[in-house]
């Protein structure tokens, strides 16, 4: 998991891949235009060292960047160096300190991980190097239809300025021993709870798991979603808010310990699954109940499910500064990561298990039978499986939220 601290400011192997996914409607001097182009920036990528800022807490990760780098070093000779971190916000400040510094060039940092709340405070301070994401072959085969979290960061619009590298989704786990058709929406899940009483909970609010949950319902159950990418501060919470309560007040005496008390964390929630005292639980890591499955965790009787109308998800990016040193090395390592052969390996269990961003219907027969083939574990959702990613609510409804939840529910 990517740990995201805060920042207090508001000739390529790669031109048969772009044949390969569909681009004849674009005119063959179009196409040439842009093999050329691509050409250039591989040109001056050679020689050249990235240094990548991304979070070091995992070896699993770790490991998998180094893979990437050996890759791209074999490939088109770019010395790609992570500089392990282990607070974002602290990479963002020291950029605004070389652009306050009037440090034009000759940046420290070439590509950074990154996500929202610190993406946003580099865009609205012009930290970011000018839009380029549109210009690397790869990107072609990112799912932006079914996937639209890659190309708004918590409702911040992407503009082509970070490169989509690793998704994140709400899932539900359920027991098939116990419950073997699982709610496909938060209307149905009232109504197997009916029959269920006490199976199912979620973790009190302000947990991440609780008011991931919460936003979930909100977004099924409010009028017109599309008000939640608005500040929350520009709608009026109340009116907009009360499908909201009306349901919880009817779900919560269906839930375990009749909604008196709450679970206190998704792990707690993991082991009430194990010891059946529930039928259903929640994650937000798609491959959560095949790993605890491996580890013994979890019986082998649990499966994951998501509603069918799609459940909240979001995406992980990286960067290139305004002021990078190696900007054409960080484009060819960016588009390196979202091509078929980083994504597939990224997305087996044994080496990270993170989901793909990219779309299955864009990739040639061959790529598609990797993908299908992975042995993702026997709970893990394929991506055609995982459906439509819903976009997070503008990130100031979180605590509008949590607040009125607490106020409401909290004992």
């Amino acid at each position: 998991m990517l740990k995201q601290g805060r920042v207090m400011l508001k000739k390529t192997a790669l031109v048969p891949t772009m044949v390969a996914i569909g681009l004849s409607g674009l005119s063959t001097v179009a196409l040439a235009q842009n093999d050329s182009a691509w050409q250039k920036v591989l040109d001056e990528a050679k020689g050249q060292s990235v240094y990548f800022n991304a979070w070091g807490g995992s070896d699993t990760i770790n490991d998998y960047i180094s893979w990437a780098a050996a890759e791209v070093k074999k490939q088109y000779q770019v010395d790609v160096k992570q500089v392990k971190i282990t607070d974002t916000g602290d990479v963002v400040s020291r950029i605004l300190a070389e652009k306050s510094a009037n440090r034009e060039t000759g940046g420290s940092v070439d590509l950074i991980w990154i996500n929202g709340e610190n993406f946003k405070a580099m865009k609205d301070n012009q930290l970011l190097a000018k839009a380029y994401t549109q210009k690397l072959p790869n990107y072609a085969l990112v799912d932006t239809e079914n996937k639209p979290s890659t190309l708004y960061d918590f409702t911040t619009p992407v503009d082509n300025l970070e490169a989509p590298w690793g998704m994140a989704q709400l899932v539900f786990m359920h027991d098939t021993k116990h419950l073997a058709t699982p709610p496909t929406d938060m209307h149905s899940l009232l109504e197997t709870l009916k029959s269920n009483k006490g199976r199912f909970s979620y973790p009190a609010l302000p947990n991440f798991h609780g008011t991931t949950f919460i936003k979930q319902a909100l977004h099924e159950l409010v009028e017109d979603s599309a008000v939640l990418s608005q500040p929350v501060s520009q709608v009026d919470f109340e009116t907009v808010s009360a499908p909201l309560w009306a349901y919880l007040d009817q779900l919560h005496p269906l839930l375990w310990r009749s909604g008196k008390s709450f679970p206190k964390s998704a792990q707690q929630m993991k082991q009430l699954l194990n010891d059946s005292e529930l039928f259903i639980s929640l994650s937000f890591n798609p491959n959560d109940a095949s790993n605890a499955i491996a580890n013994d965790e979890l019986p082998n009787t649990i499966r994951t499910y998501v509603h069918k109308n799609g459940t909240l998800g979001n995406t992980h990016f990286i960067a290139i500064p305004f002021n990078a040193n190696a900007k054409a090395g960080a484009q060819v390592f960016a588009n390196f990561l979202m091509s078929a052969k980083a994504q597939l390996k990224k997305a087996t269990p044994a080496v990270w298990g993170d989901p793909t961003v990219l779309a299955m219907n864009k990739l040639n027969a061959q790529q598609q039978q990797a993908f299908s083939a992975l042995k993702l574990g026997v709970a893990t959702l394929s991506s055609e499986q995982l459906g439509k990613v819903l976009l997070e609510p503008h990130s100031s409804w979180v605590a509008a939220i949590e607040k009125a939840w607490i106020a409401r529910y909290a004992n």
